[in-house]
Order: C-alpha cells, then sequence, then structure tokens
C-alpha cells in the first residue's frame, strides 16, 4: 500500500514536467467580458433617451466614470484560446440627463 502510494506521488509529481502533447492540450473556456449589445438593442437606443431609459434598453454600463459623469462606456470583449477575437466599444455623451451623442467603433452592419 505505501509503495504504490508513493508511487502514485512520483508519477503525479512528474507530469508537470513532461513535454506537452500538440494534439492532447487542456480545454481553454471562452471567456467573454463586458456588456454585449445586440444589434436590435442598438437600435431602439436613441438621442433624447434619459439616462433610465437607456439603463433599461442597453443595461448598466461597465464603465462609468466617476470624473466623467456624463459618459458611459459600454464594452465588449471575446477571447478564445487566449486570442482576441472580438472587441466592441459603445460611448454615450449625456447632457443633463438626456442622450446627446453615440459614438461607437464597431457600428453595426
Amino acid at each position: 500500500m505505501r509503495y504504490s502510494l508513493l508511487l502514485a506521488a512520483l508519477l503525479l509529481s512528474a507530469c508537470d514536467s513532461m513535454p506537452s502533447i500538440p494534439h492532447l492540450t487542456p480545454y481553454k473556456a471562452d471567456i467573454r467580458q463586458g456588456n454585449f449589445i445586440t444589434p436590435e438593442m442598438r437600435e431602439r437606443l436613441k438621442v433624447g433617451m434619459t439616462r433610465q431609459q437607456v439603463r433599461y434598453v442597453l443595461g448598466t454600463p461597465l464603465v462609468a466614470d466617476p470624473f466623467h459623469q456624463n459618459r458611459w462606456d459600454y464594452v465588449y470583449r471575446l477571447i478564445q484560446e487566449d486570442q482576441l477575437v472580438e472587441q466592441h466599444r459603445l460611448s454615450l455623451i449625456f447632457e443633463g440627463e438626456n442622450l446627446a451623442k453615440i459614438e461607437e467603433d464597431n457600428p453595426a452592419k
């Protein structure tokens, strides 16, 4: 019994130093971060909407900078196998309580 436990411990500790086998790699989950904005959500967004209406349509922004309270940023990133596959940014500028300007880096086609 002792020898089998010792052998198992030695074999498991050696696994880390083995060279990786190309077709036998660990699974890496897709990482989705931020606010995913669908084209339908974007179509419902209009200049002149109140902050409450915008939050209802798009949800809470990922970035609400306390130093720039008139700007909300909705950022979305998708990483697959350690590679950045997709990235979108939607910035909303408010004047008072109403939406004044919409800036986006990847407008929906």
